[in-house]
Parts: structure tokens; C-alpha cells; sequence
């Protein structure tokens, strides 16, 4: 039998303080990341102030917080159809004259407004005004009528042929396509009446039906890009599949995104790099490093004074003290890296992506003396302003493919030479997978045919059959 004792063993570990822990989560946030972080800071911490620029202050809109609380109407204990959600903005007030801001109608408000012009009962419009919320911002119906028939209600008594023709409602209003389940049924709305002065194709009733055929059984054989095998399937001659692809072409698969206000697409560049007379310099950019620093009275105040009552303010002061010094290593350490990045990748600088020489993260750890992960941190979701665009700083790292010149070049440099060459190509006879392995073996740049295939995915390149079937299209 085992009996229980005590047994001293000396040993070594690393403990993480919270000091590192909060470096650590600092060096990984993005500028956007790291704002919010220091606003939360400066929000707990009285001790922790910045400096504001009088100029970029941000003003309130007292009115229009106040404006989204009176939209809620008052409880009704009848449930009524016309009252559920989706459907209080079917009959607008017109008696209401106060102010309102000019700005585009979303589709939501686009597709009410044809509504109140109908002479729909109020039941049938709740019902397409049900549907109209349930769009997304393509204009397709986001869910099926059995799923939406199963959130009603039981005691509104709706059934499935009510919400077919509130969706048959639906779908006759502009744009064209609106309330569609698919792609396949959002092209067939918009050949159902097709306007002849913007598809003048579908003015022959032979193209308007072949076109009709391809959307209904055929668009993933229109994908392939294979025209001999379309035309055996749907029994047409060339000149009228031709003209049945034009007329498809010219149809809108996505008819709700002219009322859609995409998200801002940038990046707000953590260090820029400049030409000076000693070469290629990475600086940081001012406008993302915040300036932080000690309440001065606070601090002298804590420092006159060391009762015990005032713990709680000499850890936020400890605190504060922690968050100003993380925020400059932060940066230091993205400056250095940037820096070290500009050093290796000169001749990126001077002429272009095609240029891109290959570096891996060990290559700037052990220039830095700093670890791998410490780089990978530093460098992902920062953003570098070169000649060349906004980068993150990751695409400057890549491995490399082997050369006949002994010499390596990276992934990038590779991929912009297929897209270069894919740019200059004949669009009649357009360039395959092994034709542009040829073309960068010529140039001493020797990789397998399905490293061009990954490399082309990844330009977002179409295959060799659907860029000719493309051209051959137009």
C-alpha cells in the first residue's frame, strides 16, 4: 500500500506577468483594435489622459439619439397582422412635417413605397411587407416560405397560398428580380417581361427562349465555358447561344446592391515608407500613435502622499504607467521590423512587385534578435504605405521558388509575372496552366503546372476554357 508523503523538488518556470501579458496583447491588435483598447483605458483609469486635437473633436447629436426612442408606438393588446414587425412602414404618416435628412432610400424603404401604391388588402401588404424584411442586400428572400409560414402566429390563420402571392407581389416590383430564392430564379423574374430597350436581345422570341432554358437548367454548363457542349444540350445553332449569352450577361444577378452602402474597404497604414537621399526609410505614421501621458496632479499628489488609503490609486497609477510604456514598445518594435522589412526588400521599393524578393519570418527574428512569433504578431493586420498601395505587412514575406541562375524569387514576384502575362495575352487563344509554366521556365523561373493553377486561384484568374469562353461571349 502506498503511503501518502511530502517531497521538496527545486525546478525553474516562466510566469507570464501582467505586464507581458498586456505587451503581448498589445503588439497583436490592429490600429483600430488598439484604439478601442486605449479608449476603454482612458475611460477606467483617471490617472491616464491624451492629448486631443481641439480640431478633430468628436461632436454628439443629442437629436438623433433621441429620435431612434420615439419610433416605438405604444403596446396594442390585439395581435393584428398589419402590426408585426416588418410591417409598421407599410402606410406612412403623411401628416408628419418634421424635418428629415436627405440621403438615398435603402431598399427596404424602396420596395414600401411601390407597395403603398398598390391596391393590395392591408393583409396582403403586411404579408409583402413580412418579405420585404427578410431580404438581404442582394434582394434575395434570406429564408423559405415554409421557415417563415412556421414564425407566424398560429392564431393569424396564414396560409402557405397567402404567402405565395404577397411573394408574387413582391416579385413585380422594381428592380427586377427582387425576391428571388436563387440566381437561377432571380435571371428568370427578370426575363419573365423583359425590357426591350435595355435587353434588346430578348426582343427574338427564339433567344429570349433559349435564354430562359440556360437559366432554368443549364447556368452551371454556361459556367464550365464549354459552348459545344451547351449548344448539344438545348439543341440551338451558335449565333443564337451567342446571342442568349449576351442577353444573360446582360442581366443583374444581384439587383438590391444598387441600394446597398457597401462597407468602407482601407486600411489605415501603421508606417509609411519614403525616398530620402540615404535610400528607402520606413517612419511611423503620426496619426495612429496615440499620445498618452500622467495626470500631473495625481501623480504628484500619490507621490506626496503613500497611506495605505490610496492603494487603489497607486495601482491605477502603476497601470497607467504600464499602458504608456506598451504603447511605445508596441510601436518601437513594429518601426524596427518595418524597418528591417525596407532593408531586405529594396528592389521591391525601386521596382515593383515583380521584384518581391522571398523572406521568411526567421530571416527578420534573427536580424532583430526578437522570436518568430514576436515577428508574426508585429506584422499581422499592420499596414504598410509603399509606391505600390497599402500593404500588410505579411505579404512581405513569402517562401521562394528555386531559379536556374542558382537565385530564388518569391511567391509574389511569381504571381505578378503570371498576371502580367495573362494581362498581355491573346484573348482568342488565352494562355493555359501549362503554356505559362513554359513562359516562366524561359525566364529561369521553374515550378510545377499546379503551382500555376494555385498561384492563378489565387489572382482570382479564371481557367484557360472559361477566359476565351468569355471573350468569345462579348
Amino acid at each position: 500500500m502506498t503511503r501518502p508523503a511530502l517531497e521538496l523538488r527545486p525546478g525553474q518556470h516562466l510566469t507570464l506577468t501582467p505586464q507581458l501579458q498586456q505587451s503581448i496583447r498589445l503588439l497583436q491588435l490592429s490600429s483600430l483594435e488598439l484604439e478601442a483598447e486605449i479608449s476603454q483605458a482612458l475611460a477606467d483609469n483617471p490617472l491616464l489622459e491624451r492629448d486631443e486635437d481641439p480640431a478633430q473633436a468628436d461632436t454628439a447629436d443629442p437629436q438623433r439619439e433621441a429620435s431612434v426612442d420615439n419610433d416605438d408606438a405604444p403596446p396594442d393588446t390585439e395581435l393584428r397582422l398589419d402590426e408585426m414587425p416588418g410591417s409598421g412602414g407599410v402606410y406612412p404618416d403623411d401628416d408628419s412635417d418634421a424635418p428629415q435628412a436627405a440621403r438615398a432610400d435603402t431598399l427596404r424603404e424602396h420596395l414600401l413605397g411601390q407597395l403603398v401604391l398598390t391596391r393590395a388588402a392591408p393583409r396582403d401588404a403586411a404579408l409583402a411587407a413580412l418579405l420585404i424584411d427578410e431580404l438581404d442586400d442582394n434582394g434575395y428572400l434570406g429564408s423559405p416560405l415554409e421557415e417563415i409560414l412556421s414564425w407566424l402566429p398560429a392564431e393569424l390563420e396564414v396560409d402557405q397560398d397567402e404567402l405565395r402571392a404577397a411573394l408574387t407581389l413582391l416579385q413585380s416590383f422594381d428592380p427586377a428580380g427582387v425576391g428571388a430564392r436563387d440566381t437561377a430564379d432571380c435571371l428568370l423574374l427578370q426575363l419573365r417581361h423583359p425590357d426591350l430597350s435595355r435587353l434588346p436581345e430578348a426582343a427574338d422570341p427564339t433567344v429570349l427562349a433559349c435564354a430562359r432554358q440556360i437559366c432554368t437548367q443549364h447556368l452551371a454548363l454556361l459556367a464550365a465555358g464549354n459552348p459545344a457542349r451547351l449548344r448539344e444540350a438545348l439543341r440551338c445553332d451558335d449565333a443564337t447561344l451567342r446571342a442568349a449569352h449576351a442577353l444573360i450577361q446582360r442581366l443583374d444577378p444581384r439587383p438590391g446592391r444598387a441600394w446597398t452602402v457597401p462597407a468602407a474597404d482601407y486600411a489605415i497604414p501603421d508606417v509609411i515608407v519614403r525616398k530620402t537621399r540615404q535610400g528607402w526609410q520606413a517612419v511611423l505614421n503620426s496619426a495612429v500613435v496615440p499620445r498618452l501621458h500622467i495626470n500631473g496632479l495625481y501623480a504628484q499628489l500619490l507621490g506626496n502622499q503613500r497611506e495605505a488609503s490610496h492603494a487603489g490609486l497607486q495601482a491605477q497609477l502603476q497601470q497607467a504607467r504600464w499602458m504608456i510604456r506598451n504603447v511605445e514598445q508596441r510601436f518601437d518594435t513594429i518601426l524596427r521590423v518595418s524597418q528591417a522589412i525596407v532593408a531586405r526588400q529594396v528592389a521591391f521599393f525601386s521596382q515593383g512587385p515583380a521584384a518581391m524578393r522571398p523572406l521568411i519570418l526567421k530571416d527578420i527574428a534573427g536580424e532583430l534578435g526578437l522570436h518568430e512569433s514576436t515577428i508574426s504578431r508585429a506584422t499581422t493586420q499592420k499596414y504598410m504605405l509603399t509606391p505600390y498601395g497599402t500593404m500588410e505587412l505579411k505579404r512581405f514575406f513569402g517562401s521562394g521558388v528555386a531559379t536556374d541562375s542558382g537565385d530564388s524569387a518569391s511567391a509574389t514576384a511569381v504571381q505578378e509575372h503570371i498576371r502580367q502575362m495573362v494581362a498581355g495575352e491573346n484573348r482568342a487563344k488565352p494562355l493555359s496552366d501549362s503554356q505559362i509554366m513554359q513562359r516562366l521556365a524561359d525566364q529561369g523561373i521553374v515550378i510545377a503546372r499546379r503551382t500555376v493553377a494555385k498561384y492563378r486561384e489565387t489572382l482570382r484568374i479564371a481557367p484557360a476554357a472559361v477566359r476565351k469562353a468569355q471573350a468569345a461571349a462579348r
